[in-house]
């Protein structure tokens, strides 16, 4: 048996949890993975424990067998030796079953870029090295799993293609907002992840079975891949000295029946199931239902999705950054003005583009360091979808390895040199496409060869495997006062491609005015002809009010608007939509909202000469603090923003210290440690940041800290407040005995948080706070202090 016939035929099950497992069998401390080499009879009894019970996939004990983490124990040295002891260990005992092998692979535990500081590449070589030792030990499957970046996930995926042949399955953690840690939604994970090529992808721990039930319902609507799911066994409580998970075996078993109702094809277990949870579930019998596979137009950023199909509005992407005939913006783009370049952005998306086009195309300049130079920041301050503009393949690829979503690539053409070169950096990078019609021979002037060399480069792209409905082919606008049948010839190559080819169509249309009067009118007139022969997208100016009339009534006519439902409702009542632009200006106030550190350090400096440093900060950066986090609360913005607005004040309150000591004291003095037994702090990290943006002073001890250690320190610097961080069930006791001891001797008040920890729990042990985030924790800091 194989994969692709395991998931072709019936629902396929997964194991459950090999850490709580593991703990039932007296293993509280230490590093899991060595366990593979130290005490294998251990791992082959929970494998078989599960064979038994019905698995046919199995995971091996891999999951922190990456340098990063080994690194903790000590261990890197020995990354080789453990991870194939664990392919070695799972491969005998499978083989007596007739299971499948998954290689286990986990979260580096750092935040990577652009949320983070850990490199793209650095975690990219950090996976590449895992995998490849996993796929050449033997492993029948690579499973990256539990991740909450969709970055570090695209780089565990890129380097799994890269290091092996071998099917690979991916799935992200969300929380009860459905999104995870860097603000993805389950949607946008599904659709940036399968547009990478996996062959599975899904949705695991962080949540109870009941509880993640609408998240597969979203995730199977837009997949392109089957969907699998390994819930956890509801939220961890502690009864006495044991860690107890609320959700039994038969509670377990009836919420998969509604998993594979809801499309899942893979079905398994996380945090706090065992072998009689699967073995209820197998004995279920679960029937697998047909599925259909989302055949859209996709588009994605890091937070947010497009989908488009004939029925829906027309694709606006903004044409502005685009240096050719803009002398300021040319000049921004040379002098390295990054601010300038992403202030253009802020503004066509307020303007009402869908996506943008990036080009940043100057003589002179390092067009591949700038365009990811404008990638990164850009992708950091929209939510929509980028367009990556350029005829340079290292500026291309650059741009789409370091971009969170799913891009659109503008563009290739029908010379074989340019298909040769860029389909493949579309097709490894899951983007989609433009084609434009032309070839070595130039822009034909009739629209059958315009076909022609549409219908070439879609065949072409299909054959590297890029799918149908990722490739948008460009007819090409060409000048009315040239050739005016030119523009009619344009119009009847949309048709054709539409009728013929399956794929979307897209124009950039400005330049048909070109040399004639009021151009804006023939513009319009020209958008409308082609939304009637087809059109599905168009590069313009989305700030033109002209435009977007008659997109609105081109939208009705042509059918796109059904029941003219949105012509009805821009023009019946005039409405403030959900803004996707953070606001950006010269203040202080608003460069704190867009999360612009340099701008925020030249608004101080001119506030300081207007202003005493403490109503600064009273007047303006706490109410703008105090705004961001409202907008983090509502979800209008998510970790990244709320990151880059903790550094702009951080710079600014440097200023302010600089010239004015006494302003710059810090609010309080607060410990934060991750407990003893537990080597995870990414989410301690986060709230550290924040804290320290925030004025406060943090002393942070690190992770697996004793008891004492954390007490010591807070008596020593007196501390008036202390953190303390969980993220697995074997250290919540090590948490409980920790606030105890500070309870006891001191007067410091704890607030306790983490992945497994609750507010009820937190009452329990008796800690004065639950911070349930990082903006939790500055509340919590307020109340305090």
């Amino acid at each position: 048996m194989n994969f692709k016939d395991l998931i072709n035929g019936e629902i396929a099950y997964l194991d459950g949890a090999m850490g709580t497992m593991l703990m039932a069998m007296g293993f509280k401390d230490g590093c899991p993975e060595l366990l593979n080499v130290q005490n294998p009879d251990i791992i082959r009894k929970i494998h078989e424990q599960y064979l038994d019970a019905g698995a046919q996939i199995i995971e091996t004990n891999t999951f922190g067998g990456n340098r990063i983490k080994l690194r903790e124990w000590g261990l890197e040295n020995r990354l080789v030796e453990l991870n194939t002891a664990g392919i070695m260990l799972a491969r005998k005992t499978a083989q007596r079953y007739g299971a499948l092998v998954a290689a286990s692979v986990g979260p580096t535990g750092k935040l990577v870029q652009p949320v983070g500081d850990f490199s793209f590449d650095e975690a990219y070589e950090t996976f590449y090295e895992q995998i490849k030792v996993l796929s050449e030990a033997g492993a029948d499957i690579i499973l990256i799993e539990t991740m909450s970046v969709l970055n570090e996930a695209r780089a565990a995926i890129l380097a799994a293609k890269a290091a092996t042949d071998k099917p690979v399955m991916c799935s992200m953690t969300f929380d009860q907002t459905g999104r995870t840690l860097s603000g993805t939604d389950v949607e946008t994970a599904a659709i940036v992840l399968s547009s990478l090529g996996v062959d599975a992808v899904g949705i695991n721990c962080s949540l109870g079975p009941r509880e993640m039930i609408p998240l597969v319902q979203k995730m199977v609507k837009v997949s392109r891949v089957p969907v699998f799911v390994q819930p956890n066994a509801g939220l961890p409580t502690v009864e006495g000295n044991n860690v107890v998970y609320p959700v039994t075996p038969e509670e377990y078993s009836d919420s998969c029946k509604l998993f594979a109702q809801a499309g899942a094809s893979i079905i398994g277990g996380c945090c706090g199931t065992t072998p009689m949870h699967i073995k209820k579930m197998v004995q279920s019998g679960l029937n697998k239902v047909t599925v259909e596979v989302n055949k859209k137009t996709t588009l994605a950023s890091a937070v947010k999705s497009v989908q488009i199909d004939d029925k829906s509005p027309l694709l606006i992407i903004g044409e502005r950054i685009n240096p050719t005939g803009k002398k300021e913006l040319a000049r921004a783009i040379k002098d390295g003005d990054i601010f300038y370049v992403v202030q253009e952005g802020l503004d066509q998306v307020k303007a009402g583009a869908d996506v943008l086009d990036i080009n940043v195309g100057v003589p002179g300049i390092d067009e591949a360091r700038t365009m990811v130079d404008v990638v990164s920041e850009l992708q950091m301050m929209v939510r929509v979808p980028l367009c990556i503009d350029s005829s340079d393949p290292e500026a291309i690829e650059g741009a789409l390895r370091c971009y969170q979503g799913k891009a659109l690539v503008n563009s290739v053409n029908g010379k074989e040199d340019s298909m040769n070169t860029i389909l493949p950096i579309v097709k490894k990078y899951g983007a989609a496409v433009i084609g434009l019609t032309m070839d070595e021979r130039g822009i034909p002037e009739k629209a059958d060869r315009r076909f022609d060399i549409a219908k070439r480069i879609v065949d072409r792209a299909l054959s590297y495997g890029i799918p149908l409905e990722d490739i948008f082919i460009d007819c090409i606008t060409l000048t009315a006062s040239s050739n005016q049948e030119s523009v009619m010839e344009t119009i009847r190559a949309i048709e054709l491609v539409k009728q013929n080819l399956g794929v979307k169509t897209i124009l950039g249309i400005s330049n048909v005015s070109f040399g004639l009067p009021e151009r804006k009118k023939l513009n319009a007139a020209f958008l409308a002809m082609a939304i009637g022969a087809g059109l599905d997208a168009v590069i313009i100016n989305p700030a033109i009010e002209e435009y977007k009339h008659i997109i609105k009534a081109a939208e009705v006519l042509s059918g796109r608007d059904e029941g003219a439902e949105r012509y009805i409702l821009a023009y019946s009542k005039k409405g403030k939509g959900d803004s996707e632009v953070i606001t950006a200006s010269g203040t202080l106030y608003e460069s704190i909202l867009d999360g612009h550190r340099a701008q925020a350090v030249e608004a101080v400096k001119i506030e300081l000469e207007q202003r005493e440093p403490l109503e600064i900060i009273d007047k303006i950066i706490v109410p703008a603090l105090n705004e961001v986090g409202a907008r983090y609360e509502s979800g209008e913005y998510f970790l990244p923003q709320l990151i880059k607005s903790a550094n702009a004040v951080q710079g600014a309150f440097e200023i302010i210290k600089e010239r004015f000591p006494s302003a710059g004291k810090t609010k309080g003095k607060i410990v934060l440690a991750t407990v003893k037994g537990d080597i995870h702090d990414i989410g301690k990290n986060i709230v550290k940041a924040l804290l320290e943006n925030y004025g406060y002073n943090v002393i942070d001890l690190g992770k697996d800290v004793p008891p004492e250690v954390i007490l010591d320190t807070v008596v020593q610097n007196g501390a008036g407040l202390v953190g303390l961080s969980a993220l697995m069930t074997t250290s919540l006791k090590a948490m409980e005995k920790t606030v105890k001891l500070i309870k006891e001797n001191t007067q410091c008040k704890v607030m306790v948080g983490g992945a497994v920890v609750t507010e009820d729990y937190a009452k329990s042990i008796g800690a004065d706070f639950y911070g349930k985030d990082a903006m939790e924790a500055v509340k919590i800091a307020e109340k305090v202090f």
